[in-house]
């Protein structure tokens, strides 16, 4: 058996590239995914990438937004694989560009299918996920020998804006639980995983523009989520577990002084 050898970038007409753009910091964009911004003839991105990561394309290159917010879509799925599979043809070097990675909650599973169903070139470069990025901004180790022997990543919103899951399973001891877009399901959460036998001091952290400038840290048990929830907007993570408790959250300069430090 060959092993598979790595994939360079190799500037040839009419390939696409799943590039994963991390969580917004610059910083943690990959080298890899650097060097494919920086030959993009074209960059198709979402909402989520943030200006310092695309601002790495050629000044030339042509930026399509097709972001996507909860009930406002720029372009369905449909006529965003369509223009991938468009752009491909003409001949043109594409890099579809998703915030965090491409194959976690990215919909870059099914932009891979319908390009490879059309004989195009498609090539993925993973980036750092919104678990590992919002969970390391907010000093919270996912596992932990003493707490956590697992880690689960959800889908707070289905295709159709629901919200289904298998609780009794994410009930279970020993797990952390880390929900994407789940801050509009944010009461659902905490009834469902309360009723099939999550503790209601179970510790939760809420990290909104997680390794962005405007982030924000907030800590609580299960039951008071919804009440933790409040006045934040997407994208935030949910993070259920015993290791939220390790969050460190910062403390402003006039609390630290009114407690002395």
């Amino acid at each position: 058996m060959v092993a598979r050898q790595p994939i360079r970038f190799i500037a040839e007409p009419g390939q696409v590239w799943l590039v994963g753009a991390g969580p917004g910091d610059p910083g943690l964009l990959t080298l890899k995914a650097a060097e494919c911004l920086a030959r993009a003839e074209v960059v198709v991105h979402d909402r989520l990438v943030s200006p310092a990561v695309l601002a790495k394309a050629p000044p030339g290159a042509e930026r399509i937004d097709v972001g996507k917010a909860c009930g406002r879509h720029t372009l369905s799925q449909e006529n965003i694989n369509r223009l991938l599979v468009r752009l491909a043809r003409q001949g043109r070097n594409v890099v579809r560009l998703k915030g965090g990675d491409p194959l976690i909650f990215g919909r870059g599973g099914e932009e891979l299918e319908v390009l490879r169903k059309a004989g195009i070139a498609c090539h993925v470069v993973p980036g750092v996920t919104a678990a590992a990025a919002c969970a390391a901004a907010a000093g919270i180790p996912l596992t932990h020998r003493e707490h956590a022997q697992a880690l689960v990543l959800v889908t707070g919103t289905r295709s159709d804006g629901s919200l289904e899951c298998d609780w009794p399973a994410l009930a279970g001891s020993g797990l952390t639980r880390v929900f994407y877009m789940g801050l509009q399901h944010a009461a659902q959460i905490s009834r469902e995983l309360c009723e099939h036998g999550c503790a209601a001091d179970t510790p939760v952290a809420l990290v909104q523009q997680g390794s962005l400038p405007g982030q924000t840290i907030r800590v609580g048990r299960l039951d008071r989520l919804a009440e933790l929830a409040e006045g934040l907007r997407p994208p935030t993570l949910l993070v259920i577990g015993e290791v939220a408790a390790l969050a460190e959250v910062p403390v402003s300069p006039v609390a630290a002084e009114a407690e002395g430090f």
